[in-house]
């Protein structure tokens, strides 16, 4: 039976190739910094300051909860959005070491 590719690979590195996927999008990008401000916000609200549509708006909220990176709670007809800071640490601190990885290995080499 064929092997998965993504099986070639560690856990580790498939969830953090996830979350880079999520932050890959200056949409989403923008949407974490608002709810970093806010610590909250309501989908309506966060259209109105986004050059996008609803939809496409929903589409990038999706994305960022799938990673983990946000969560949402239902409020009447409204979901309301915020930050999962205990993901977003852990994030910080998974980029932080794959960053002293190769930043420790990139003395290595010159042009």
């Amino acid at each position: 039976m064929a092997q998965s590719k993504a099986e070639q690979f560690s856990s580790r590195q498939i969830k953090l190739g996830r979350l880079a996927d999520a932050l890959s999008h200056p949409a989403r990008i923008q949407i974490l910094e608002i709810l970093a401000s806010r610590m909250s916000c309501i989908c309506d609200e966060m259209v109105d300051q986004l050059p996008l549509a609803q939809s496409t708006v929903s589409q990038h909220l999706k994305q960022l909860k799938e990673a983990g990176l946000i969560r949402g709670k239902i409020d009447g007809p409204k979901i309301c959005y915020c930050l999962d800071p205990s993901v977003v640490q852990k994030t910080q601190q998974a980029f932080a070491k794959l960053f002293e990885k190769l930043g420790a290995k990139s003395g290595r080499y010159r042009d």
